[in-house]
């Protein structure tokens, strides 16, 4: 069985990897080959997870780069049909959200490729972020959706996808976790020592309405410069975040924060397994979290992961200071952790699931 693998930006290595992986296991059942859009380009946002995650080198890398939403869709479009039909697989796996997602399976369904949806079903309801316009289109382009939690079952089928094409096989970005994280933990003690920690608040922020727009992401430094005065604060800052916070009216609120540059998978697991809280606008970040036990801030108004808050870690908080620094201080000063149970069927075992139903 031939079968065709997009990445194109960071959370989707996560995602594709164990399921390789597993396949591996089967080579005489599987052919695989991977595709790498070039969505996400730079060194330390893409290479350094193709080593960690121990992924093999794309055999196609269409290096597409940066560009608007339509921009790099229609790139991407273009540059991944000629490999389609050269390869033909039999089965195309689009995972996540992101705008490859949506291209190449776009390009597959007009192509009379057979698509597989990993990570189908979510839904924010907020057709502001691009992300829910990429997911909902791609769910309802592809032919098999397979789910990371029973809410994606029943928001699929209240869309009228077939329930035959519906499989909740589980949380796959845990299955890379649960490897990694022994190994992510045993780099804890250097990064303690290389930062001097303490206790301290990790900060991931990413979102075009969260750093794009000048007012909000004022709001939220304002927030987090003021809980950076008891607590140390750390930022990995994400490369579009990282242009916005270069304006000098965002100088005086940077200086209770230590920036760092992107972190590569293993010593942002290590960091965020170790942390008080997390602050993120990430949807990967709200199911690590939750995994582990650690209290997340999300800043958003909604999110597509609500098992997170169900059943998890994690709450939402609007990008009002003062909303930031009450939901920081609350998480900081909990006596006990929250309640919180694993989610069904984010045990590691994802990509088995998966594999087995091709078998």
């Amino acid at each position: 069985m031939k079968i065709m693998h997009i990445v194109g930006a960071r959370p989707n290595f996560m995602k594709i990897a164990p399921i390789m992986s597993e396949m591996n296991r089967y080579d005489d059942h599987f052919e695989q080959v991977l595709v790498h859009t070039g969505q996400h380009y730079d060194r330390t946002m893409s290479q350094v997870f193709f080593d960690e995650l121990e992924l093999p080198h794309p055999d196609i890398n269409l290096d597409v780069r940066s560009g608007s939403h339509a921009q790099q869709t229609a790139e991407i479009m273009k540059r991944f049909e000629p490999v389609l039909l050269d390869y033909r697989p039999d089965w195309l796996f689009v995972p996540g959200d992101v705008n490859s997602t949506l291209a190449c399976a776009l390009v597959a369904a007009k192509s009379s490729v057979p698509i597989v949806h990993v990570e189908a079903g979510l839904r924010s309801y907020d057709r502001t972020m691009p992300e829910e316009i990429n997911r909902i289109l791609t769910d309802h382009l592809s032919d098999m959706l397979l789910t990371p939690s029973r809410d994606g079952d029943e928001n699929l089928l209240k869309e009228g996808i077939p329930p035959q094409k519906i499989h909740f096989v589980g949380n796959i970005m845990i299955d890379t976790l649960v490897r990694l994280l022994p190994k992510a933990q045993s780099r804890y003690d250097a990064l303690k020592k290389q930062y001097e920690l303490q206790s301290f608040i990790l900060v991931t922020l990413h979102r075009p309405a969260n750093v794009d727009n000048d007012e909000t992401l004022q709001g939220i430094l304002e927030a987090v410069h003021e809980i950076g005065r008891h607590a140390q604060v750390l930022f990995p800052v994400h490369p579009r975040t990282r242009s916005n916070l270069a304006k000098s009216e965002f100088q005086p609120l940077l200086r209770n924060i230590l920036l760092l540059e992107p972190l590569g998978y293993l010593d942002f697991l290590a960091l965020q397994s170790a942390a008080d809280v997390v602050v993120t606008d990430s949807g990967g970040v709200q199911e690590e979290t939750t995994f582990l036990g650690v209290p997340c801030v999300t800043v958003r108004p909604n999110t597509e992961r609500p098992v997170t808050l169900t059943q998890g870690t994690n709450r939402l908080v609007s990008s009002d200071c003062q909303s930031l620094i009450h939901a920081i201080s609350d998480s900081l000063s909990s006596v006990s952790a929250p309640d919180r149970q694993v989610p069904e069927r984010w045990d590691g075992k994802t990509a088995s699931r998966i594999v087995q139903i091709f078998l």
